[in-house]
């Protein structure tokens, strides 16, 4: 079967809810993919971030072989061992205290907010409920995540949403502090926006965030699904900031390619939230996806996938300033370590894109003007290299 003839039998039978570029993918090597005609692509997108280790990094594959050979599933109703080393590894690589592992990140920040209701709710009953989120802000596509979502065209097909959700402006703290009342349970923003445009938060607003939080017994609320798992050169976007949250978010990165995510709480939040009968999932936490978070912990460690992410990124952001410095339709390059984005102006973000696909490079856009890079962790220079020669081609 053709290529052409697998993706027109995909828009037969799959829903069109993606526009999905013309290309069908076979495998991966390393940070390359290859489609089914044989065609080699540089990976920058990662699959949206999620593949930091790019494809069969040595050990990987295997230790999820050997968990399939065990067990993949076996429900909440019972413990299992890669759960428990999973969840162990993850509150040492955060410093907080309990997760509780979900299918995404989507249902990650399901649990947050929930979290965040329920601690309210202990204390002060039905009086405190209100939640602050940002504008331009993204976190997922389910009713609750689409209600802290900070953009509108999201939103409105789908309203009314739940209520008490306010929306304030990044990096802006008298906007929060204008948005704050008694009703006010929990603020929650991302470290960097990520389909926002690529915004890294400034330092003295995660700091005031904190302060406010801690006076006001609010809970802070960090979303770190795209931003966090070493990919902007610590395990988690905050930790450069030195600025603690008290309930946390993750996936994409935490399994690299299976599909997992974890909430996880600060000691006050996990001590006077979510009880038992509160939350659940049937199979997050499962047997399969945990010796995958096991042992994605396991290789950057070993590995040392943080130091290396943090040596490269000056050299990713140096050649990306070139581009700036070179092209017209390349207006800014903002971002924070191996998380970053190019603004195009002049003509339309997804046509460069489409270019870099057709000239063997994978990018992918946020917002509406800004190219997003986001690679596996594991490029080289030979790759950042390859990457800018492409992008010159294919904005020229």
């Amino acid at each position: 079967m053709s290529m052409n003839e697998q993706m027109q039998q995909a828009e037969e039978s799959i829903l069109h809810t993606y526009n999905r570029f013309p290309v069908v993918f076979d495998h991966g090597d390393g940070c390359w993919l290859y489609d089914t005609e044989g065609k080699k692509y540089l990976d920058f997108a990662a699959g949206i971030a999620v593949n930091a280790l790019g494809y069969h990094y040595p050990g990987y594959d295997e230790a999820l072989k050997a968990q399939i050979d065990k067990l993949t599933h076996i429900s909440n109703l019972y413990y299992n061992e890669p759960m428990s080393e999973a969840g162990q590894k993850l509150i040492k690589a955060s410093g907080m205290s309990k997760a509780f592992f979900t299918n995404s990140g989507t249902e990650a920040i399901e649990g947050a907010l929930k979290a965040a209701r329920k601690y309210a709710y202990a204390k002060k009953g039905h009086e405190k409920y209100e939640i602050i989120a940002m504008n331009h802000s993204f976190h997922g596509r389910s009713m609750g995540a689409l209600s802290v979502t900070g953009n509108a065209h999201y939103r409105e097909p789908f309203e009314p949403l739940i209520g008490g959700v306010k929306f304030a402006d990044f990096n802006d703290l008298d906007s929060v502090k204008a948005q704050i009342t008694e009703k006010t349970c929990a603020i929650l923003t991302e470290v960097v926006q990520g389909e926002g445009g690529i915004y890294p938060a400034e330092q003295n607003f995660l700091e005031g965030l904190r302060e406010i939080c801690t006076e006001k017994d609010i809970l802070l609320i960090f979303d770190e699904i795209q931003c966090g798992m070493g990919r902007t050169g610590t395990y988690f976007a905050w930790q450069s900031y030195g600025v603690k949250p008290d309930i946390m978010t993750c996936a994409k990165a935490l399994g690299s390619g299976v599909p997992v995510g974890a909430f996880v709480l600060g000691e006050k939040a996990a001590e006077a939230s979510l009880a038992p009968g509160d939350h659940g999932t049937t199979y997050g936490g499962n047997p399969f996806v945990c010796a995958a978070v096991s042992k994605v912990f396991d290789i950057f460690e070993e590995d040392h996938i943080l130091e290396h992410v943090k040596e490269l990124a000056p050299y990713l952001e140096e050649k990306l300033d070139s581009l700036v410095d070179k092209y017209e339709n390349v207006a800014a390059r903002r971002g924070k370590g191996f998380m970053q984005g190019l603004v195009i102006t002049g003509v339309p973000v997804g046509t460069v894109v489409s270019r870099a696909l057709e000239n063997g490079l994978l990018v992918i856009s946020a917002g509406s003007d800004v190219l997003r890079l986001v690679p596996p962790l594991i490029i080289t220079k030979e790759h950042i290299d390859l990457m800018t020669e492409i992008l010159e081609k294919s904005l020229a």
